[in-house]
């Protein structure tokens, strides 16, 4: 299966997508921000990243660029729950597989990681 990054500030959101993930197979690591999951992702090799669009410190569309240029073949999926910020995300789109709108069901990030996966 995958190893997937998964950076997201809300701890029990970020605890819940990673527990879906692992019922699925993946090993998922779990970052609080952007610069801390830009760190991670320096020092190990991951599948995915899977990223909250709004965050402190380092924002998901920063991560992303920078994910980007730094990672080459790396796949990112963004999440959020602000229109706003998803359109935000439209200068990404040859960077980004897709963004998740929230709130979802527990379906909704297995599939949407599951199509990612296979993008």
């Amino acid at each position: 299966m995958a190893k997937i990054l998964i950076t997201e500030d809300e701890d029990a959101l970020r605890s819940f997508v990673a527990r879906a993930l692992r019922l699925d197979g993946h090993e998922t690591h779990e970052a609080a921000d952007g610069a801390e999951g830009l760190e991670m992702l320096a020092t190990s090799k991951f599948d995915l990243l899977l990223s909250d669009i709004r965050m402190p410190v380092m924002d998901g569309i920063e991560l992303a660029h920078r994910a980007h240029s730094g990672f080459p073949g790396l796949k990112i999926l963004l999440m959020t729950g602000y229109a706003e910020q998803r359109e935000r995300a439209d200068d990404l789109l040859e960077k980004i597989v897709d963004v998740v709108p929230k709130p979802f069901a527990l379906p909704d990030i297995r599939k949407a990681v599951a199509l990612a996966l296979a993008a």
